[in-house]
Parts: C-alpha cells; structure tokens; sequence
C-alpha cells in the first residue's frame, strides 16, 4: 500500500489538468507528445508525477514558436494570429505579406500540430491559420481536438492547403465554421478574411 506521501506525488489527468488551467484533453496531448511525464496502471489510467506537472507549469514560453520578425501591430494589439506551418519559406511569406498588412493584431508561427496544442494550451489565439498536411499531428487532427474541446472559447479558424477538393472530402471535407482557403493562397483573399476577424474581435471587446 503506498504511503500518503507517495500518493501525493502523483495525480490523475483531471487533477493535472486542474493544476494547470487547462483542459483533460490537453494534457492528455501533452503526455503523449512527451512534454509531460506519465504512466499508465493496470487498468489503463494515466498516472502523472506531481514534479512533472510543476516543472511543466514551470516553464517559460514554448521553444519553436516563432515569433514574426516584424510585429505587425504595436506591442499591445488585442488580436493574436498563430499560424502553424512546416515549411520555413512558406512561414516567410506569411510573415511577408500579413507583416505589410498593419493590422492590428499580433503574429506568432508554430512548425507543427504538436507544437500548436502546447502554445494554444498556454495562449488561445484570436484567429488560427493551419496547414494540413504535417507530420505527427496533421491540421485536421489539431483543428478537431480544438473543436472538441469545450474549455476553449471559440477562435476564427482557416485551413491554409494545397489539398483538392476529392482530398479534402476524403478527410471529411471543410469542418463547420472553418475557412478555406486554397494553395498557392490569393493574399487579397486572406487579408480580407484577416481584417474582418480583427473587427469582429474588436466589436466583441468593446
């Protein structure tokens, strides 16, 4: 029989995800991409050693998010944008041409699905732009895991893919609510949809 000392330096994922703020599903996805240290009974519940979760909340910002060079508002601006793209000159040419747009929001970039649900974990963004096709966690995956999730408030989100249409059905099709737009991108289009999320945010503060 364990001590009460030693049942104290575990918890459950319900009492991590109450530690940390953040939702079962999360930490969940957390344990699994590696960033939180776990175990699994007999019986198949996760058991998480209560350093763990310490060291985790701990932590400064997640490595690999990126933030853009040239801010595209002034430090403060209400509106925030994750983009989550895997490749590098594609993240440039985001960073490009939103850079140039001053909208009044801010821009940060994650490199992939596992780091996009660490970062939204920490910092729900306004407006989220995904690409679909990654490794590991691909946009679909992200995007319904954050769907699902109730924790979370509801955010503007586009799927940025080079995918045709029988693709895209394929994978279930456009999930409601989420924005389409096709690769190569049309820029006009995607400022567009960009600066009316920012005014809806800005109503909604106001």
């Amino acid at each position: 029989m364990k001590s009460a000392m030693q049942t104290e330096e575990v918890c459950t994922t319900q009492r991590a995800a109450e530690l940390l703020g953040i939702s079962v599903s999360t930490v969940q996805q957390l344990v699994e991409a590696g960033q939180i240290e776990a175990w699994k009974t007999k019986g198949g519940h996760r058991r998480i050693p209560l350093a763990a979760v310490m060291a985790y909340k701990a932590q400064p910002a997640l490595d690999g998010v990126t933030p853009a060079p040239r801010p595209v508002a002034a430090p403060g601006a209400g509106t925030s944008i994750l983009i989550v793209e895997d490749n590098p000159m594609q993240r440039q040419l985001y960073e490009k041409h939103i850079g140039g747009w001053t909208l009044p929001a801010s821009l940060s970039f994650c490199e992939n699905g596992y780091q996009a649900l660490l970062e939204i974990a920490r910092r729900q963004p306004d407006i989220l732009l995904v690409d679909v096709m990654m490794e590991g966690i691909d946009g679909y995956e992200l995007i319904n895991t954050i769907l699902a999730d109730r924790q979370l408030r509801p955010m503007h989100i586009a799927i940025l893919s080079g995918l045709e249409q029988t693709a895209l059905q394929a994978r279930g099709g456009v999930p409601r609510g989420v924005v389409f737009f096709h690769k190569p991108v049309n820029y006009d289009e995607l400022r567009g949809y960009l600066r009316a999320c920012c005014a809806q945010q800005e109503r909604d503060r106001n």
